[in-house]
């Protein structure tokens, strides 16, 4: 299954970011955007691929040894940024990126130690990806008006195992369904 962990914002938070991602949408030169829906907005820790269904309950099993270990954190959706010159468009983060960092750390981690082949390690870097492009392009403008922008603060308290479904229809603009497949409360709460 291909999966990934996550931090999952909540509802009033995705709600809050899609006001300011549908006025993005009217900006000339949107509509040459694929525009990520709100039900797949996370920020992703560690992205694991394709993971064998015999690797998922160690991985699972690592992962809730990682969420008992990192605490409940403060976290706000926060400006923006892009890769690959405007091939993605993406929301930032404020608040706690050091622990943010350290549970990204962890994640990929425990995927190693429970045989998931990760590639290469490189520093994370909190994003939660609102658009993407196939054409390099300048995207200015959408940076510029996610400049200003800063959602409400919330407390972190779950890490995620999130299987990411692909579309197989063809249909264009259809979007990958995410499914959490393990939930695990930081700081063993709840």
């Amino acid at each position: 299954m291909r999966v990934f962990a996550a931090v999952l914002p909540p509802d009033e938070v995705t709600r809050e970011l899609g006001v300011v991602v549908d006025a993005l949408r009217k900006l000339p030169g949107a509509d040459g955007m694929r525009w990520t829906g709100r039900a797949g907005w996370h920020f992703t820790l560690a992205f694991y691929g394709e993971v064998d269904d015999g690797l998922v309950p160690e991985l699972s099993a690592r992962l809730e040894r990682v969420a008992r270990r990192t605490g409940a954190f403060p976290l706000a959706v926060r400006g923006g940024g892009q890769f690959g010159h405007g091939r993605a468009l993406w929301a930032g983060a404020e608040g706690d990126l050091a622990t943010l960092r350290l549970l990204a750390d962890r994640a990929e981690a425990a995927a190693r130690k429970a045989g998931v082949p990760m590639g290469e390690h490189r520093r994370y870097k909190a994003h939660l990806t609102i658009a993407r492009s196939r054409e390099a392009g300048d995207v200015r403008a959408y940076l510029d008006a996610l400049a200003g922008f800063t959602g409400r603060t919330w407390t972190v308290g779950e890490l995620a195992l999130v299987r990411s479904n692909l579309p197989t229809s063809g249909v264009p603009g259809e979007q990958p369904r995410y499914e959490a497949v393990g939930r695990w409360a930081l700081g063993g709460a709840g």
